[in-house]
């Protein structure tokens, strides 16, 4: 404790910067954290694309039977969206 450098009052007055600051919270991330964290989000991407597109075709009678609003096309996109989301999240993880 005798050896700690009081800091000055401009010093405390200062504040400190948000990049600093997030490059400390960040910390390390190991290699096969990144590519099992990155490898789970493409996985579910591609689970979720070709699980959801085939229930879509499974029920696309009844789909089209009720006349909703959002039709094949529209739930085909959302899927779609859903998908891609996921994926970006994956090679996210994987870069960052």
């Amino acid at each position: 404790m005798a050896g700690d450098k009081i800091p000055s009052i401009h010093a405390l007055d200062k504040p400190e910067k948000l990049e600093d600051l997030l490059k400390q919270d960040r910390g390390d991330d190991c290699l096969p954290c990144k590519v099992v964290g990155g490898g789970a989000f493409l996985g579910l991407a591609a689970y979720s694309y070709f699980s959801g597109q085939s229930q879509l075709e499974k029920q696309r009678a009844k789909i089209i039977a009720s006349k909703s609003m959002f039709g094949m096309r529209s739930r085909s996109l959302a899927i779609t969206g859903i998908s891609l989301g996921l994926a970006w999240l994956g090679i996210w993880r994987l870069v960052k």
